[in-house]
């Protein structure tokens, strides 16, 4: 045991006496496979530098782009397309003789400062463009050289992998070895987009400016320079009735802006010259027509050109595409329209507004995945009127002018209510007018029936089949206006909604988009679907960019979104919207807003949701058509009754089953006391006025929108 210690303790005494190893020798092994992994990385890049072939001349950019229907889900092409888009301007090719240096300096402070001094591949701008975007926080800077940006718009794909950038550095690299700089700077320039179909900047200046590229100022130099990286978003001069105009003019003085600042720091122009240029106006940039550069467009008659324009939209918008891969990148782009459904909506408008002197009509209809079926937005997109290219579908979340919804936006109060708890059998005295006082930001607001009617005492089903504005209004100040809205908006509104009393009558301007959006959310037992317009985007070789996957997500309980549409059923069966009956079970809502500027029918089976609006694009009154009021349960509902006839042939149909005796019962009290203890004698009388406490939520929501509570202070809509 003795011996054994001794032993131990030389060996420890041993170890204590030996030199540390230091920290290159125990790093030894992440090194080495650091090292290994360099040496695969150096090899494969040898490889890609060796293997990858430079086509012997730079091939034609513009490719047609195609669009098909819902029907097509592979191989679009331009047989079986339902629309070509095409960049509609030839590039005019220029010399570097003729390119003006200030162009050339404008171009290089912006994109490239040190493009003549260094190689195909730039290290140190590709670390200082890293440092400068951590530092503010997003991206404001590419570390890749002009001569990377000319390989991949050339030579490349947009896709972001690995590979592509290595075959990008690959092909910059032997492009240096066999161009000079001013023959690549002079392709660079007569080949990127510019916006307005323009490819390269000869074209780009006779799109914007109308003159050639040798007789540009700084100003238009700079401003040049500065649409490279996204035309799309600094059009400095749209048509004045575009709702992106005012937001395009700031990105576009931002963006020259920057270059000419740009410039100050490369030393092209001096402070007083950025100081007299930054402050110039647009005058010298031309109107950009709003004409799209559509080519082949499959039946126009039936409005397909608005689908086609929007999913335009949404590509460059929310799509992640750029206006030169849209219009010259060859994409296959298979969307959701049902050209015979297409087909049976623009009929029922045209069949139910036959006059020269009639309202205009939009519609959208969507099915239970979410995909739109249907959008009329117009049915004379290249007419001359000032209106013709505005899409009336999509309203201001397309672009457009939104409308206000009337009595169909009572539907997301009456949701609200059953989703706090209020019972269907919750009753209301609905007199002809009645005065809520301190409900509308403090002002007493006061709310009239259709025609000045007294209605009684009714309960939300009733309420809402007779479509009372007095028996709603007191129902808002008991949900809260604040819990409306917010509903509204997960349900699918996307527009500004002003949290006030009267929202609950349609007050807030909306789109037809939004209404069957909204509506589709009770449709589909309280799940809502985003609406998609495209459910895939290829290259011209098939391969995938974009594929929508609709999600589903819950906002009301299947039992309370039941509820409502079995009491929007009703509506249909025997209340304001008898004329959209169809031969199967369908629930809905009428509006008709003040002055009859607007009217709505907004409706649906379990298969397929159909938003209507009849209006004036100007917001003219429109009282009498044909000889018959307008109201929603007129016009609006005669043309979904004949759509959905067609449209919903051969698709399932479901019963609207009565609620159970617990949702009539209800779970809740409302916040307030209501006025359904008065005796029915009062109720027929011709006004009325509720004392009742304002609720905090009313009242401290009014307060954010005073011009929405001001117009609000007196309020009837229509059925």
């Amino acid at each position: 045991m003795a011996r054994r210690r001794r032993g131990k303790d030389r060996n420890a005494s041993a170890a204590a006496g030996a030199p540390r190893r230091s920290r290159l020798w125990r790093a030894r092994r992440p090194l080495f496979g650091a090292g290994l992994l360099a040496v695969f990385a150096a090899t494969g890049a040898a490889y890609l530098f060796t293997q990858v072939p430079l086509p012997d001349r730079d091939p034609n950019l513009l490719q047609t782009s195609f669009f098909c229907a819902g029907d097509v889900t592979a191989g679009c092409t331009e047989g079986n397309s339902i629309a070509q888009l095409s960049g509609g301007v030839d590039r005019i090719n220029v010399s570097y003789a003729d390119l003006p240096p200030t162009l050339i300096q404008a171009v290089l402070a912006a994109e490239d400062r040190s493009f003549f001094d260094h190689g195909a591949v730039d290290p140190a701008g590709i670390v200082r463009a890293l440092w400068t975007n951590f530092r503010q926080g997003g991206v404001s800077q590419g570390g890749s050289t002009i001569t990377q940006q000319y390989v991949k718009n050339v030579y490349l794909s947009q896709e972001r992998t690995v590979t592509r950038k290595i075959k990008e550095a690959a092909l910059a690299v032997k492009v240096e070895r066999e161009l000079t700089k001013q023959e690549i700077l002079t392709r660079y320039l007569n080949t990127i987009y510019f916006g307005r179909g323009a490819y390269g900047v000869e074209a780009a200046s006779l799109a914007y400016f109308k003159k050639n590229v040798q007789d540009l100022t700084l100003a238009e130099c700079a401003y040049l320079a500065g649409l490279i990286r996204a035309p799309e978003t600094a059009d400095a001069q749209l048509p004045p009735n575009d709702p992106k105009a005012s937001s395009n003019r700031a990105t576009a003085l931002q963006r020259r802006n920057s270059v000419l600042r740009a410039m100050v720091d490369t030393g092209a122009i001096s402070q007083a010259q950025f100081d007299a240029t930054s402050q110039q106006g647009w005058d010298d940039v031309v109107v950009r027509s709003s004409r799209s550069n559509f080519g082949r467009v499959a039946h126009p008659e039936w409005g397909t050109e608005y689908f086609i324009d929007y999913v335009r939209q949404w590509l460059v918008t929310k799509g992640g595409f750029t206006d030169a891969q849209v219009y010259g990148g060859g994409l296959r782009v298979y969307t959701t329209l049902d050209l015979e459904d297409q087909q049976a909506a623009a009929e029922a408008v045209t069949s139910t507004l036959d006059l020269p002197a009639d309202p205009s009509s939009a519609v959208v209809s969507i099915d239970d995945s979410g995909a739109v079926r249907a959008m009329i937005g117009g049915l004379d997109f290249n007419g001359t009127g000032p209106y013709s290219k505005l899409n009336l579908a999509v309203g201001t979340e397309g672009g457009g002018a939104g409308r206000q919804a009337g009595s169909s936006f009572k539907m997301f109060t009456l949701a609200e209510a059953i989703n706090q708890g209020i019972g269907l059998s919750k009753s209301y005295n609905a007199p002809a007018r009645l005065t809520i006082p301190r409900a509308d930001a403090g002002k007493d607001w006061s709310v009239g029936n259709y025609a000045d009617a007294g209605l009684g005492t009714l309960d939300l089903v009733s309420a809402t089949m007779r479509s009372s504005n007095t028996a709603f209004a007191q129902l808002m100040v008991d949900v809260g206006p604040d819990n409306v809205a917010a509903l509204a908006r997960q349900m699918g509104i996307t527009s500004n909604l002003s949290p006030v009393p009267s929202l609950t009558l349609g007050t807030s301007e909306v789109s037809v988009l939004d209404m069957a959006s909204g509506y589709s959310t009770i449709a589909d037992e309280g799940e809502h679907i985003a609406p998609s317009v495209v459910t895939k985007v290829t290259d011209a070789k098939g391969t995938v960019l974009y594929e929508n996957k609709p999600v589903r997500r819950r906002v009301l309980e299947p039992d309370i979104a039941r509820a409502v549409g079995w009491t929007l059923s009703q509506v249909v069966e025997g209340g304001t919207a008898t004329g959209a009956r169809i031969s199967q079970p369908a629930a809905g809502k009428t509006g008709t807003t003040e002055n009859y500027r607007d009217a709505w029918f907004v409706g649906f089976t379990c298969k397929l949701t159909t938003a209507v609006w009849v209006g004036y694009p100007d917001g003219s009154f429109m009282k009498s058509v044909h000889g018959i009021s307008v109201t929603g349960g007129s016009f609006p509902a005669t043309i979904w009754q004949k759509y959905m006839s067609r449209a919903t042939d051969g698709l399932a149909s479901c019963a609207f089953e009565r609620p159970a005796d617990a949702l009539f019962r209800g779970s809740a009290t409302a916040s307030s006391s209501s006025s359904s203890s008065s005796s029915s004698s009062s109720s027929s009388s011709s006004s009325s006025t509720i004392r009742r406490p304002s609720s905090s939520s009313s009242s401290s929501s009014s307060s954010s929108s005073s011009s929405s509570s001001s117009s609000s202070s007196t309020s009837t809509t229509r059925p």
